[in-house]
């Protein structure tokens, strides 16, 4: 079965099996039959669009002969997903954040940007609120979630490609953002229909950070032990190699910086499956 036929035969059955409400008893969130997309509802007409991402398996982390390769992405291996998960199409955006929390704490201030001067504890906490919120099991990614989806299928350095040359039709980084933020989604999505996978803000995942295992591992939830959590996918002040698919870096989970935001993934299920 191909990635297509699988995204397809997900999108079918989760659309005729995901049913979501609202606390108060209203709809909190929608599912796209045709799409497989899902939106919630977040409050005072501001919603958010995730889209499904199929169960698989790639190759996670970097060839020693990528351009800009760093060794924390080694060993490559290989990673099964075996459950499909819902991906936000976008970053959070400060609208969102504010939706929900209450605040919008970030230094580039638009509504339509992507959240930032949000630590991985605040963006748990979002999670944690939009899940009360809309009885789903919203969550950060896992970095093997997020990696995966960022490439999209693809096994080169970018989710487009290896070379940097079309960088700035996918992404807001050092040689184009003018040392901001920009509002989500402007650039060109992945084949997934994800955008801002590279570059705008580094996005927080959910486990934490450390080195690689040797052999294939499935639905693998980060390190063992540490306190370091994972950041990915490169931002408005970082170079071509910080955007790649398999660059990675980390922070401790207290702190802010405009460079850091997020997005989120819901878990999903059906019955019988």
């Amino acid at each position: 079965m191909t990635t297509r036929q699988s995204v397809g035969r997900w999108a079918a059955v989760l659309a005729a099996a995901v049913i979501l409400a609202a606390p108060d008893g209203s709809s909190g969130a929608s599912n796209s039959e045709a799409t497989g997309n899902l939106t919630l509802d977040l409050g005072g007409g501001v919603t958010m669009k995730l889209v499904l991402i199929p169960a698989g398996k790639f190759m996670m982390g970097s060839p020693d002969s990528e351009q800009g390769r760093q060794g924390s992405e080694g060993p490559q291996h290989e990673v099964i997903i075996t459950k499909p998960f819902y991906m936000g199409v976008t970053e959070v955006t400060q609208a969102q954040y504010e939706a929900i929390t209450g605040t919008n704490p970030s230094h580039l201030k638009d509504a339509t940007n992507p959240v930032e001067m949000v630590s991985w504890n605040d963006a748990t906490e979002f999670c944690k609120e939009l899940s009360e919120k809309t009885r789903q099991a919203v969550r950060l990614p896992t970095e093997a979630e997020w990696e995966y989806a960022c490439r999209a299928g693809t096994a080169t350095a970018f989710s487009f490609g290896d070379s940097d040359s079309a960088l700035g039709d996918y992404a807001w980084y050092t040689s184009n953002s003018g040392r901001t933020t920009h509002p989500v989604g402007q650039k060109k999505p992945n084949a997934w229909g994800l955008y801002d996978m590279h570059g705008n803000v580094w996005e927080w995942c959910a486990g934490l950070y450390g080195g690689y295992p040797n052999d294939a591992v499935t639905d693998p939830k980060g390190a063992a032990s540490g306190t370091r959590r994972v950041l990915r996918g490169g931002g408005w002040f970082g170079n071509p190699a910080h955007c790649r698919s398999a660059s990675r870096r980390y922070d401790s989970p207290d702190n802010r910086s405009s460079r850091c935001g997020f997005r989120v993934v819901v878990s999903v299920s059906a019955p019988g499956l």
